[in-house]
């Protein structure tokens, strides 16, 4: 993950991005709306918080069995996720709202899913969204040897059964935020001098870190059990939230970048990319239950990955409509674009993938 960071080809003689987004910005100016969200986004903000929420008072306030309380977990699980995809991450992508103090209150929401502001918008704003599928800078891909998630990976005889025990090990996502992965990312990013945006010193990240940490533990471990449930049913009931909701992200994030379609692109030996930036998402990035109300509303926009991707600034409420614009100038230049109708058709892509990676040795760099 030190290798030296690539650099996109700067002619694009396709001129697609430049005729792209002349063609977007009209139809922002032309309708006279803003890139950012609206009182659709505010209201979502409101529901998913409540999903999110409610069933933790609910859980603090009545006695209730404890299938119940499990039930209540994935709940909380679902709006967590939610909560996650619609709401921190266009806030930390500077989307929710034209007001900057906005952006940052919904992005720090990412501190009641267990994760941090400076972590995150390194690992995804910084590494995934510029290096997007690029081996050895994406961090999406590595997921140690466990799984192989490219051809550039080291294959191993039990990758053979990854299609298999992957989805068990997509669940640990937002459990591992809240244990291990923001101090190891911490201290990598703060040793390669990585940020976003304006540069904070490392005593301000690592207290603030350490101390919304302590807070989480307290609202989610010790307050229940001070209040008298057992603790054993708590611990088991954080798991079961973050289980649900690691799930969700997880497999929402794969179905994005990693199926057959999509490609792996490494730089060559000057360290240069073949595409610009913009084509190269269009390589690397897929889009899945495009018409699909449900998935769109959920997911955050998400499954318009690829228009996520080429304009991260705009709020995922406006991708429906500028898929039209991106698909159709894509298709002028002569570029792909790449989509699943529905989602079930994108996760058995997505398993079918990791089983080809996994059972065939050959299939390497």
């Amino acid at each position: 993950m030190n290798n030296p960071a690539p650099t996109f080809a700067r002619q694009d003689n396709l001129k697609f991005f430049r005729t792209l987004n002349s063609r977007v910005n009209n139809y922002f100016k032309e309708n006279n709306i803003q890139k950012t969200g609206n009182w659709k986004l505010h209201l979502k903000a409101v529901i998913l918080f409540a999903v999110f929420l409610t069933p933790y008072f609910l859980i603090l306030t009545l006695n209730m069995p404890f299938w119940v309380m499990l039930l209540l977990s994935i709940v909380m699980g679902i709006g967590m996720a939610g909560v996650g995809m619609n709401v921190m991450h266009d806030g930390n992508h500077g989307s929710y709202s034209n007001k900057s103090w906005i952006n940052k209150l919904m992005g720090g929401t990412i501190y009641v899913l267990a994760g941090n502001v400076y972590n995150w918008q390194v690992q995804h704003n910084v590494l995934h969204h510029t290096y997007t599928n690029i081996p050895g800078h994406d961090e999406d891909l590595d997921a140690g040897r466990i799984i192989r998630f490219t051809e550039h990976a080291e294959w191993h005889s039990f990758h053979r059964f990854q299609h298999y025990y992957s989805v068990f090990l997509y669940g640990l996502l937002t459990f591992n935020w809240a244990i291990t992965t923001d101090f190891k990312q911490m201290r990598n990013y703060l040793k390669r001098k990585l940020s976003y945006g304006e540069p904070k010193s490392p005593k301000i990240l690592w207290t603030t870190l350490i101390i919304t940490k302590i807070i989480y533990v307290s609202i989610w471990i010790v307050l229940p059990i001070v209040i008298g449930i057992t603790w054993w049913k708590v611990v088991l009931g954080f798991f079961v939230m973050h289980y649900t909701t690691g799930l969700i992200l997880s497999i929402v994030f794969q179905l994005a970048h990693v199926v057959d379609h999509t490609t792996n692109p490494e730089p060559n030996e000057l360290g240069e990319m073949d595409n610009t930036w913009a084509i190269h998402q269009l390589y690397t990035t897929t889009n899945f239950a495009p018409k699909n109300a449900i998935v769109n509303w959920y997911t955050g926009g998400l499954n318009h990955q690829i228009e996520h991707h080429i304009f991260p600034h705009i709020s995922h409420i406006h991708y429906g409509k500028i898929a039209k614009i991106v698909k159709e100038t894509a298709k002028e230049c002569n570029l792909p674009y790449y989509e699943y109708k529905t989602m079930r058709s994108a996760i058995v892509a997505h398993f079918k993938h990791l089983r080809d990676l996994g059972m065939k040795p050959e299939l390497s760099v």
